[in-house]
C-alpha cells in the first residue's frame, strides 16, 4: 500500500512539481560547499603569491689560489623566492556585479553564498522539525486512539491545552529566555509548539479505523496489538500522515524564519531568515536594495508552493472526489 501511495503520488502533475522543487532545494543544500563561490561569513580573498628577485651580492665558487690574470674569486647572481601575502577586501553594500551576482551586505559578505548555504539551515530545520513532530504526534495518536482509557484521557487533555495557546506568541517567549546555539534550539521551539493539532488530527483518524470491519477482525482472530497498529490501521494512514508531515515541514520554515527576522533566533546563523533580518536592520528597503531582500523571500514562497502543491496531490490521493477518472 505504501509502494502505491508513492507510485500514484509521483504520478500526480501537481505533487511531482512539488517534489522536483524540493528535490532541487535539498541538492542545493547538500552540495553548498560545491556551489556557493565563498563562504558564507568571507569579506576578504587573501592569495598568496610566489615571488622571485634577483641580487646582486656575490657568492664564492671557488676559493683556490688564482693566477696573475685571474681574478681572486668569482662572482654569479643569485635568485631569491620570497612568499607574498596579499588581502584583499569585499566592497561593503555594493550592487550587483561580475564578482558578486547578488551583490554584498553591510560587513561584505557575499549574499548570492549567504543564500546558498542558508538552503542548507532552513530546509534542515523544516525536515527536521516535521519528522520529529510527526513522529511524536503519530505516536501519541496511536496510543490514544486504540488504547483509549485513561491514556486517552491523558493525551487528549495535554493536547487540548497547547491547541488553546497561541503558537507564535509561545515561540516568541520560549525563544527569549532560552540561549540560542546552533539549529537545535529552533526545532525544539517549533516542535514543541506544533505537535497539538497533528496529534489531534491523526488520533481522530485511529479511531475511525479502530472500528472498522478489518480491524475487529484482527483482534477477534487474536492478533497482536502490534500487527493490528502497524499492519492493519497505520498502512491506512500513510496519507494523511505524509500529508501533516509536509505541513509542518511548510510550518517550519515559516516559523523559523520569522523568529529570525525579529532576531528572537540566533542572528548568527547564516539562514534565510537571518538575511532578512540583517536586511531590515540595515534598511535595505528603504535603500532600494532588492538583491538583499527579494531572494530569500522569493525562495521562502517557492519552499512553501512546493509543500503546498505535494499536498495538492495528497488530497487527490486520499480524497476519491477529488480523483480524476
Amino acid at each position: 500500500m505504501i509502494k502505491d501511495f508513492f507510485k500514484t503520488l509521483v504520478s500526480n502533475r501537481k505533487s511531482l512539481a512539488g517534489l522536483v522543487m524540493l528535490a532541487a532545494f535539498i541538492l542545493v543544500a547538500l552540495f553548498a560547499p560545491l556551489l556557493a563561490p565563498y563562504q558564507p561569513k568571507a569579506d576578504r580573498i587573501e592569495t598568496t603569491l610566489l615571488k622571485s628577485t634577483e641580487t646582486g651580492e656575490p657568492e664564492i665558487i671557488s676559493e683556490e689560489e688564482p693566477s696573475e690574470d685571474v681574478e681572486k674569486s668569482v662572482y654569479s647572481t643569485t635568485v631569491k623566492k620570497t612568499w607574498e601575502k596579499t588581502t584583499s577586501y569585499f566592497p561593503i553594500r555594493a550592487k550587483p556585479s561580475r564578482e558578486h551576482p547578488l551583490g554584498t551586505n553591510h560587513a561584505g559578505n557575499d549574499l548570492l553564498s549567504q543564500l546558498i548555504w542558508g538552503t542548507r539551515v532552513s530546509v534542515f530545520v523544516g525536515l527536521a522539525t516535521g519528522l520529529f513532530v510527526t513522529l511524536v504526534s503519530l505516536t501519541l495518536a496511536l496510543l490514544a486512539g486504540y488504547l483509549g482509557g485513561r491514556v486517552d484521557d491523558i493525551v487528549n487533555f495535554v493536547t487540548n491545552v497547547f491547541l488553546i495557546i497561541p503558537g507564535l506568541p509561545l515561540m516568541i517567549v520560549i525563544g527569549t529566555y532560552i540561549p540560542m546555539h546552533g539549529v537545535l534550539p529552533i526545532i525544539l521551539i517549533l516542535a514543541f509548539t506544533s505537535w497539538s493539532y497533528p496529534t489531534r488530527l491523526l488520533r481522530s483518524q485511529v479511531l475511525t479505523l479502530k472500528n472498522r470491519d478489518f480491524v475487529r477482525a484482527s483482534r477477534l482472530l487474536g492478533e497482536r496489538t502490534s500487527f493490528v497498529v502497524f499492519r492493519e490501521i497505520l498502512p491506512n494512514m500513510i496519507s494523511i500522515v505524509m500529508s501533516e508531515f509536509f505541513a509542518v515541514c511548510l510550518s517550519a520554515i515559516l516559523s523559523e524564519a520569522t523568529l529570525e527576522f525579529i532576531g528572537v533566533g540566533n542572528i548568527t546563523v547564516v539562514s534565510w531568515g537571518t538575511i532578512l533580518y540583517w536586511a531590515q536592520a540595515n534598511g535595505a528597503i528603504l535603500r532600494g536594495a532588492w538583491w538583499w531582500f527579494l531572494p530569500p523571500g522569493l525562495l521562502i514562497a517557492l519552499t512553501g508552493t512546493a509543500f503546498v502543491l505535494v499536498n495538492f496531490g495528497i488530497d487527490e490521493i486520499s480524497n476519491p472526489r477529488l480523483r480524476k477518472r
